[in-house]
């Protein structure tokens, strides 16, 4: 029995040192598996880089050397080949996104084309009702325009003294017409020059008693449009006394702007209502196109004949006419939705999808457009049929390719050849190779409704020497109000938000003229509202909000009226609730007047005023 224990013991023992032996093993080899991954994963992230400011790129962890945010590391590829001007998104990261892709078809373009115009009556029915004969006007039996008329209606009864000589000697010639043939002829002929009827002439003759008042007669049906004479009037032979129109038939005249004429032509089929008979729809052709542009509404006119046999379409009603129109030209060409297409400034880009062994990638890539149809464009060049695109949740990709560092809308690839992304502004001088987008700038300046609007660049204009430094004196009285928010000096930015507006009121705006003083008075307007909100308030929240539409509006008049001044515009992505806020400044060092001490380094030179 005792035996048998100490075998046990043996047993247990044996075993025990075994197990120990091989968990040292097993963990030794653990351990070092775990630091090789671990010493892999370190050595693959060697790029790391801040959220707001993607040009930034350190080899190890740490702080943002401009907002003082955390770093992150770039997404790794797992010694993957990947085009390096792609950014990759998995198919969750593009559900979460609403990002959704359609391939590039090719369709014949058409295009529903809203006009709006007129009806008028056809001038091809419209004439003058003249008097033939001299005399003075003894009896209007029209009176008013607006009236109808019928041929043959007299219409107006005059007396001339002419006519009673010609139906004296009618008499005359009527007495001696055996012998003197010729004669009677020559007098009948002369009364019928003046359009009196045969009829006419024999009843003066039967008469025997000359008539002094003599009618005339309507030449023409239809409407008066001009009444041109009144009673007692003396009228010349020839001279028009109604205006006459007949609207069985008239035109409709439709207006085509500059942008639309390409699609329209004439022969196309017009559908088109009138205002003042709801329910009821016209068709009709075109049959004339006005073959310049009126340099004053700057369109030219589309005409349309149609019979009007029940009256019921009068001149200067308002009609709208509705045409699908069509590029023959251009059939069968590539056309992708409005929502693909991302706009900076004259660029026109798209992304197009990509997959492979790697994943699905997105690629910026720059395409000229063509004409705009209701909701696609028509692409001229840069997309083939087939190849895929995203149409909805590009402005997610565009984020996702700048935290990456990577070509985007807002950081334009430059011509390097490695392909590296462009360099931005910085925080210490320097003029950036790319600002934020309109889209962001608007949005900035723009918080809420209380804000006043900016009255952004459209064109530069001519301006008197002594309104520029008018201006250059405004943006000096503009530069301590910045200062003191720098400082967070409330006191003192009220000081200088009130001599500010001291030197708005100081500017004459007599000295530009036309346009241009009209879009003075636009930010005139915006510049006064934002200062008078700064002078005014008493928290440094309110004063911040009201710097950035002051910033904007002031720095797009400077360049408006072509302003010179050393001074630089500089920009900062995580003001007004990360959107994003400007400043003006005579220095290329960054201030931020949107944090102050709190982030005062944060921020970006992206243009240089001068």
């Amino acid at each position: 029995m005792k035996k048998i224990l100490i075998n046990k013991y043996l047993l247990v023992g044996i075993t025990l040192v075994i197990g120990l032996t091989l968990g040292w093993l097993i963990n030794s080899s653990t351990h070092q598996q775990i630091e090789s991954l671990t010493h892999q994963h370190i050595n693959s992230s060697e790029v790391w880089t801040c959220s707001m400011h993607p040009q930034i790129r350190q080899g190890e962890p740490g702080q943002c050397p401009i907002c003082g945010m955390d770093l992150i590391a770039l997404e790794e590829n797992n010694g993957e080949v990947v085009d390096p001007m792609a950014v990759s998104m998995s198919p969750t990261a593009m559900q979460l996104a609403n990002v959704a892709t359609a391939q590039v078809g090719s369709l014949r373009p058409i295009k529903n084309v809203q006009l709006n115009g007129k009806v008028q009556e056809d001038e091809r029915l419209v004439f003058s009702q003249t008097s033939h004969v001299p005399g003075r006007i003894e009896k209007l039996t029209v009176n008013f325009t607006g009236e109808y008329v019928s041929k043959g209606q007299p219409i107006a009864y005059l007396y001339s003294p002419e006519l009673v000589t010609a139906q004296e000697e009618l008499f005359e010639a009527y007495k001696i017409r055996d012998s003197q043939p010729q004669l009677y002829r020559a007098a009948r002929a002369k009364l019928k020059n003046w359009k009196l009827t045969e009829s006419q002439i024999d009843k003066v003759i039967n008469s025997g008693q000359a008539k002094e008042d003599f009618p005339i007669n309507a030449d023409y049906s239809g409407y008066v449009l001009e009444k041109n004479v009144n009673l007692g009037d003396h009228v010349m032979a020839g001279q028009a006394i109604y205006e006459i129109a007949s609207l069985s038939r008239v035109w409709v005249l439709l207006d085509i702007y500059e942008n639309d004429l390409p699609w329209i032509n004439q022969g196309d089929s017009v559908e088109f209502t009138v205002a003042s008979l709801p329910g009821k729809t016209y068709e009709g052709k075109i049959d004339y196109i006005d073959p310049v542009i009126d340099p004053k509404t700057r369109v030219a006119q589309a005409r349309i004949v149609v019979k009007n046999t029940d009256k019921a379409l009068k001149p200067e009603m308002f009609a709208s006419g509705l045409i699908k129109a069509e590029l023959k030209e251009t059939a069968n060409q590539l056309v992708i939705p409005k929502s693909a297409v991302m706009w900076t400034g004259k660029r026109s880009v798209v992304y197009v999808k990509t997959s492979g062994d790697q994943g699905l990638h997105f690629k910026m890539r720059e395409i000229v457009l063509g004409p705009a149809l209701e909701d696609s464009y028509v692409v001229e060049s840069g997309l083939m049929t087939g190849e895929e695109i995203a149409v909805s949740g590009t402005f997610s990709i565009d984020a996702a390719a700048q935290l990456a560092g990577k070509p985007s809308m807002m950081a334009r690839q430059t011509d390097s050849p490695q392909g590296g992304a462009p360099i931005m502004g910085h925080n210490h001088g320097g003029t950036a190779s790319s600002t934020p987008t309109s889209t962001q700038e608007n949005h900035s300046g723009h918080l809420n409704d209380t804000l006043p609007e900016v009255n952004v660049m459209s064109e530069a204009y001519e301006a008197d020497k002594a309104f520029k430094n008018q201006l250059s004196a405004v943006y000096q009285s503009y530069l301590p109000v910045k200062d003191a928010l720098i400082e967070s000096d409330v006191t003192t930015a009220n000081n200088a938000a009130k001599t500010l507006l001291k030197t708005l009121k100081k500017v004459d705006m007599s000295l530009v003229k036309g346009k241009a003083h009209m879009v003075w008075m636009e930010d005139l307007d915006v510049l006064k509202t934002s200062s008078q909100a700064i002078a005014t308030a008493n928290n440094l929240d309110t004063m911040r909000e009201m710097l950035s539409p002051l910033s904007d509006q002031l720095y797009h008049t400077l360049k408006k009226y072509q302003v010179e001044v050393d001074g630089y515009r500089q920009y900062c992505p995580m003001t007004k609730q990360n959107t994003g806020a400007f400043w003006l400044s005579d220095s290329d060092e960054v201030l931020n007047p949107y944090f102050g001490e709190a982030m005062l380094t944060c921020g970006e030179v992206v243009s240089v005023i001068k």
